[in-house]
């Protein structure tokens, strides 16, 4: 028999629950793209999309997903020949070395592996070693959606700085926005990419590349920016369907002001709190089933460098993917698979999963999908810890 029957829970890390309101608000006929209401609508995103980077820079927005993020950052701050040192962290990292590297810029990579921090004093010395400044930028993600890893964005500015170096520093935040601190003009981030599926709370279909007027600066000239991906024609339109280089993806405007709205009402502070301690209430659980089973243990050992928006962990071959069909077809929750731990003709490819806590997420979404976990394990008879769910729910009684 399946319990799974009543309102599904997606927790992958992206696409993330869609709220009502944004739902609402999407549900509506195509309106006039060249004046009315929908115009003004546009004018009101800027200054809420710079207030949830933390930036008084520049904002572009195109139609796609978060690798046209990444195209589009690329096309804009490189020339062919140019370089790029990317610092990875998880399969992200790499994937986005790859986009730049198809692209004709020469990239170097720190890989760091699948479950480690970003080693600043590997950074450091790279740079140190670039006497003739060769690098152009240094690109990282903030967090990575794979492997849960966080950056210290702080950190990587001082090591840059302490360097000398000239390298403009770019960060994916496409699994962070909203969810992880960030604070783009305090920490000195040149160029931050994002996208709307996650912590935005809209459906996948927007992409944003935020930079600063150095970065423009820096960056103007360059032989890869063609008429689509050019990010100044977008900043700095003078006609309304220059902002999308044609049609304006009308129905995600209208979902994003309702999301961009509902995160100006509760705060970033508190909603950076919220994601952190359901992390916390997620990490207190593995921690609690990983007591009774070494097979069971959480992606990033060190809890200040996990990401406040996904937890990667392994549960041991074949363990994850029993435990993920289970929570589905059984309880109604949908788990993340373990993206790029292993690949998928490896039977060691169902050893890994993810668990999602991010944008429209709460208390009683993250216990109960940790209940029903928990429940699965249960079932399938996979040894586990007990008073993971006690553990759970005293981090979210000493947050809330």
């Amino acid at each position: 028999m399946s319990l799974a029957h009543g309102r599904p829970y997606l927790a992958i890390p992206g696409p993330s629950v869609i709220p009502d309101r944004v739902l609402r608000a999407m549900h509506r006929g195509s309106p006039d793209i060249y004046e009315g209401p929908l115009i003004g609508l546009v004018a009101s995103l800027w200054p809420d999309l710079r207030a949830v980077a933390g930036t008084t820079g520049h904002v572009a927005i195109y139609i796609g997903n978060g690798h046209a993020g990444w195209e589009a950052a690329n096309a804009n701050l490189f020339s062919r020949g140019d370089t790029a040192l990317v610092l990875a962290t998880g399969l992200f990292g790499q994937s986005w070395a790859n986009s730049a590297r198809a692209m004709g810029v020469e990239v170097e990579v720190l890989d760091f592996g699948k479950s480690s921090p970003v080693d600043l004093a590997r950074v450091e010395d790279a740079l140190r070693a670039d006497k003739r400044h060769r690098i152009k930028a240094v690109l990282t993600t903030h967090v990575d959606t794979a492997s849960s890893v966080k950056t210290d964005i702080p950190a990587l500015r001082a090591a840059l700085d302490a360097a000398g170096h000239p390298a403009l520093l770019v960060v994916d935040c496409i699994a962070s926005l909203g969810c992880d601190e960030f604070r783009m003009d305090d920490w000195g981030v040149d160029v931050m990419v994002a996208a709307c599926q996650k912590g935005l709370m809209t459906p996948p279909g927007i992409a944003f590349v935020w930079y600063s007027e150095a970065a423009r600066q820096r960056c103007a000239g360059g032989d890869l920016a063609t008429p689509y991906w050019a990010w100044a024609p977008r900043a700095d339109a003078a006609e309304f369907w220059q902002i999308w280089h044609g049609t304006a993806p009308t129905s995600h405007l209208f979902g994003l002001r309702e999301a961009l709205d509902m995160l100006r009402e509760e705060g970033m502070p508190s909603v950076w709190r919220r994601h952190r301690v359901l992390a916390g209430a997620v990490w207190a659980a593995l921690d609690a089933w990983g007591a009774g089973n070494p097979d069971i243990a959480m992606n990033v050992a060190d809890p200040g460098h996990r990401g406040w928006s996904v937890t990667a962990a392994r549960f041991g071959a074949p363990h994850a993917t029993r435990l993920r069909d289970w929570c589905e077809t059984r309880g109604g929750v949908t788990l993340g698979i373990g993206l790029g731990m292993a690949p998928s003709t490896d039977p060691a490819y169902h050893g890994f999963l993810r668990v999602a806590h991010m944008g429209y997420v709460n208390a009683h979404m993250t216990l109960g999908a940790l209940a029903v976990m928990e429940a699965g394990l249960t079932a399938l008879g996979v040894p586990h810890g007990p008073d993971a769910l006690q553990a759970a729910a005293r981090v979210v009684a000493e947050g809330a």
